[in-house]
């Protein structure tokens, strides 16, 4: 009982393997997921700042952190089944919330049950903290997916998250956002590796703008 109970069960997000049943080059756990998006995030919110933001420093930690914490209870539900409509989506969260609820309720001692209510909650919201947290959530999708079709898979799932990923953070309106797809993007895409599936079809495609020219254009034109 106690806290032991919740630093014991951390173990779990490390035998938790994103994506499951799809083949992978490379496996990775919700526990490595949630260690980037804490790198990613510090460094969105960095380009914040620097761009005038103010940032709430503990919470970005506390939200980025402990994002994925529920999937202890639900294991890893692929992107394209969570958002197969917004009712199974919203019907996931409750029963995800639930379940953490419960936990916090049964193990962690009163003094803290507040405390840990706050931080093991659904941390994407409207603040600009929770905004940081989709986008580096996020980029994280695109990484991983594009290692994986840089590295030849074919599993039509990794094309299919790349391109989603980066249409979500295209669509978020954060300075670190433009800096992520006018500096950052392009020397993954331009990575010499050679790949079987045409990246940078699929970036421009994702990246297209209403009046058909690409994020992609732009940068072929500096």
């Amino acid at each position: 009982m106690g806290i032991h109970t919740y630093f014991r069960s951390l173990n779990e997000l490390e035998r938790i393997i994103r994506c499951p049943g799809k083949f992978k080059f490379e496996e990775h756990s919700v526990a490595a997921h949630s260690w980037k998006v804490v790198q990613y995030a510090k460094t969105l919110a960095d380009i914040e700042e620097k761009n005038g933001a103010t940032i709430n420093w503990k919470k970005l930690y506390e939200i980025t952190s402990s994002h994925d914490y529920g999937e202890i209870f639900i294991g890893d539900i692929k992107t394209p089944v969570k958002h197969a409509s917004l009712e199974l989506r919203q019907l996931i969260q409750q029963v995800e919330e639930g379940m953490v609820y419960n936990f916090i309720e049964e193990h962690i001692p009163p003094e803290f049950k507040e405390t840990f209510h706050k931080q093991l909650q659904e941390g994407k919201d409207g603040s600009i903290e929770g905004q940081i947290l989709e986008v580096a959530d996020k980029m994280d999708q695109v990484y991983e997916a594009f290692a994986e079709i840089q590295k030849g898979n074919t599993e039509k799932e990794f094309v299919t998250m790349y391109r989603n990923a980066l249409i979500k953070i295209k669509n978020m309106p954060l300075f670190c956002v433009e800096y992520f797809l006018t500096n950052i993007l392009p020397d993954m895409v331009n990575d010499e590796t050679v790949s079987r599936v045409d990246i940078k079809r699929i970036t421009e495609e994702a990246l297209a703008d209403c009046q058909g020219k690409s994020m992609f254009d732009q940068w072929t034109s500096h």
